[in-house]
């Protein structure tokens, strides 16, 4: 389900965010927007995997080992594996469904 969410979102300085089982977006146009739609819809899928409540564990682990190791909090959070499957495979709007279990764990790593 999708719920647009402006206030919060914009103090957040974000489009949008997949809270299980929830996408919530700032502008009611980014209904339309399939990139966006696709990339949360890659979370949703995600934390579905590690069922939910590990997903926002090792969500926050990692953020802070890639803060710390780069120092910089707009880079950690791109280095997120998490973020990396997102952002490589939103445009594809077919991926989820031949995504194979667990496919954030190729972008593990240092790359």
């Amino acid at each position: 389900m999708i719920i647009v969410c402006q206030k919060p979102l914009k103090k957040l300085k974000i489009n949008g965010i997949a809270l299980f089982p929830f996408i919530f977006i700032r502008k009611p146009e980014d209904k339309e927007n399939k990139i966006l739609i696709n990339h949360e819809k890659i979370h949703l899928r995600q934390q579905l995997e590690l069922l939910v409540i590990f997903f926002y564990i090792f969500y926050v682990i990692e953020y802070y080992y890639w803060f710390f190791r780069l120092k910089d909090s707009f880079m950690a959070y791109r280095y997120i594996s998490f973020e990396r499957e997102a952002y490589a495979m939103e445009r594809d709007l077919q991926y989820l469904k031949k995504r194979k279990f667990w496919s954030f764990r190729k972008y593990l790593g240092n790359s």
